[in-house]
């Protein structure tokens, strides 16, 4: 299989929905009335006439108390379900959100728009307010690179990484809306594009672009675990978000917000009504949408979530600069945006190299243990290019002998991907578990070779700890390490039995993320570990 029907493949399973880094980790639903159900609950409630039911972004509940404002003189009951984009878009495509929903209200629907499968099941789209992309500098760096930031570029920018001057983090394109407009602006800020990028554009653009992408430090697919990251990180200058999550998510004065002076992508989440929705419901959703753009509630809006109104004469909030930005459009074709999305996966960002380190004690034979091989066999169709894969599996101590190591060559990639397939059948269950002295095997296998690489550790476990260093020895070892290989995650996955308080401790400690494969299946939580690799 070439390197574009893996990718291709890819791109339809986890970028079709691409929205802001938070939306990946979230579930749960609401409604602006303030009632909290599970996510799975929402759609099963009785639908009351002047019930809006809406499919949304969870960084939209920062929106509850204005919904909530509206319901009196609109006379319009908005239940909001929160899900991850990815999930949204997989639903409108398969048609099980037109059964359950009325609308839904995504950061932004460029990319959804140039799906067919998606496109035509969308109707009735009103932009509510917008934000644009932007990097937020610590004063130290514009300070150091003598900028004025009012007048930065992209190409300002790039001369900066490229020169060894500047750092960032930024959201994972594949799975989060904010990366992607961020990798657009960028791209079309770097070839000049007067118009929608084009294959041109993106090729002409390709080796600035690698240069800009050697400043990247930081990946994820949550813009609430990236903002953390970022303050643990003082080798970091910069973080590319939204205009909106920049501001909100620090104190005053602790970044500097630049605007490229060249151009940005806007996010204008438009409440967008699905063609299956009830008459009521559009009728409903005309009402609110009409409501949400009357300049006193677009005054409201701004000032709650330093988003920018959309309706002309309204001021936006104090906080933010006046708005002198030019507006970038979105690529014109899917093509294009695919490829895009593609060259950043393979070409332009720096290669990933991960050690997964699984949990193949006596207590994971059967049923668990093949769950996990199917799972890992899943996986890997969404392992890039250039990336290094490690398999560790461990019982008593690591199993040394099973330890392997694969390199995905962008000439042959399937060599690669069919051995790890082929290690992970041969997998077997025996000895105990001995995970905090197989952890800190992962660590010491990473830190003896160096290379500009996204390094992370991948731990999956079923069962308490029996075996080699306990807990409290963890914290010892990870304290000893250098200050870059402290800067290497750990993503434990709950799994059946394991003590979650301890595995939320190490994840806490090296500044990674716990996800928990009870709440859905394994082959999930490992799909979504991969926006922060």
């Amino acid at each position: 299989m070439t390197t574009r029907t893996r990718r291709t493949r890819s791109l339809s399973r986890t970028v079709a929905g691409l929205a802001l880094a938070l939306l990946v980790t979230a579930t749960g639903s609401s409604c602006a009335s303030g009632d909290h159900t599970g996510q799975d609950d929402g759609p099963r409630l009785p639908v009351r006439p002047g019930t809006l039911r809406v499919l949304a972004s969870s960084e939209l509940s920062d929106m509850e108390p204005v919904l909530r404002a509206a319901r009196t003189p609109t006379g319009v009951d908005v239940r909001l379900t929160y899900t991850g984009t990815l999930d949204a878009v997989e639903q409108i495509a398969s048609g099980t959100a037109g059964k359950a929903y009325d609308a839904v209200w995504l950061s932004s629907n460029d990319y959804l728009r140039l799906r067919p499968d998606t496109a035509r099941k969308i109707t009735g789209e009103t932009p509510v307010m917008a934000s644009p992309v932007a990097l937020g500098v610590r004063p130290a760096a514009v300070a150091r690179l003598g900028w004025d930031p009012a007048k930065v570029t992209w190409s300002q920018l790039h001369r900066a990484v490229a020169d060894g001057k500047l750092t960032y983090g930024m959201t994972d394109p594949m799975r989060s809306n904010s990366g992607l407009s961020a990798l657009v602006s960028v791209a079309s800020g770097l070839s000049g594009a007067q118009s929608a990028l084009t294959e041109r554009d993106v090729a002409e653009a390709t080796p600035r672009l690698k240069e800009f992408f050697t400043g990247q430090k930081l990946t994820s697919g949550s813009s609430g675990w990236l903002a953390t990251a970022f303050a643990r990180r003082t080798d970091v200058d910069a973080l590319v978000n939204y205009e909106s999550v920049l501001l909100s998510s620090f104190r005053s004065g602790e970044l500097t917000v630049i605007r490229p002076t060249d151009g940005v992508v806007t996010a204008d989440y438009p409440l967008t009504l699905l063609t299956s929705a009830r008459p009521e419901a559009k009728e409903a959703a005309g009402r609110l949408t009409t409501y949400l753009r009357t300049p006193e509630v677009q005054g409201r809006i701004t000032e709650a979530t330093l988003r920018r109104p959309v309706v002309p004469g309204v001021a936006p909030a104090p906080a933010l600069a006046r708005d002198q930005r030019r507006e970038l459009p979105f690529p014109g074709s899917r093509k294009v945006a695919d490829e895009l999305l593609d060259a950043y996966d393979n070409t332009l960002r720096r290669p990933s190299r991960t050690v997964y380190v699984l949990d193949t004690s006596g207590s994971m034979g059967g049923e668990r243990l093949e769950r996990l091989k199917k799972a890992l066999a899943e996986l890997t169709r969404d392992f890039r290019d250039r990336e290094e894969v490690t398999l560790m599996p461990f019982g008593s101590a690591v199993k040394q002998d099973e330890v392997r190591t694969h390199t995905v060559d962008p000439a042959s990639p399937q060599a690669a991907l069919d051995a790890i397939k082929g290690d992970a059948q041969r997998l077997s269950a025996f000895g105990g578990t001995a995970i905090y002295s197989s952890v800190q095997e992962a660590y010491r296998f990473l830190g003896r070779s160096r290379g500009d690489a996204f390094t992370s550790i991948v731990l999956m476990t079923d069962g308490e700890n029996t075996d080699g260093d306990p807990a409290t020895a963890f914290g010892s070892f990870h304290g000893s390490l250098s200050a870059e290989q402290k800067r290497t995650p750990v993503f434990p996955i709950l799994f059946g039995d394991s003590d979650r308080g301890e595995l939320d401790h190490i994840a806490g400690l090296t500044g990674g993320k716990l996800f928990d494969a009870d709440q859905g299946s394994l082959d999930g939580a490992f799909e979504e570990i991969r926006g922060y690799q």
